[in-house]
């Protein structure tokens, strides 16, 4: 059994891991939410931009405790956790691939594609910890449920601002 000292290094790791591409990913947006994003059509009832950076420190927060569950669990990076971990680690890869393709190239039929294969990929995420750890299932609820959210408004966003062909 590891030390509790370790063991709560690891909590704070896999807890933190998120943050890290939501900052990155958030360096982009900033820029882009006052001069790019504000020239495109959006939907009525899209969240207020202030919104998003609470509602995704929280998500990470969420989904990052909800791995090192599934961690804990499964003994560590064992033969067993190969298929959760790695689906989890799929959809971070997912999650913080999609800022730089809307924000930063503008490519909102990428970024709706890219976000489709997200939602699913987090869904087969939390069928893949159900039988391990319901509590971090549940964790991933809100952010599949805001996945949702972002799929439809990103839907939304590429309907009603066509892009451009080039001459």
């Amino acid at each position: 059994r590891a030390p509790p000292r370790m063991i709560m290094w690891t909590m704070l790791g896999m807890t933190t891991l998120p943050h890290i591409g939501g900052f990155l990913g958030g360096l982009i947006t900033r820029s882009e939410v006052k001069t790019w994003y504000t020239t495109i059509r959006k939907p009525s009832w899209r969240p207020p931009n202030a919104a998003f950076p609470v509602v995704w420190t929280c998500l990470y927060t969420g989904m990052g405790y909800g791995s090192y569950l599934v961690y804990k669990e499964l003994g560590g990076l064992t033969e067993d956790a190969v298929v959760p971990l790695g689906l989890y680690g799929l959809q971070l890869a997912l999650n913080w691939a999609w800022t730089p393709i809307f924000f930063g190239a503008h490519k909102l039929k990428w970024a709706l594609v890219e976000i489709v294969f997200l939602t699913g990929t987090v869904g087969a995420t939390m069928v893949s910890w159900y039988p391990i750890s319901r509590t971090a299932t549940l964790l991933l609820a809100p952010y599949l449920s805001w996945l949702c959210l972002a799929t439809a408004l990103n839907y939304c966003i590429w309907r009603d601002n066509p892009e451009k062909k080039d001459n």
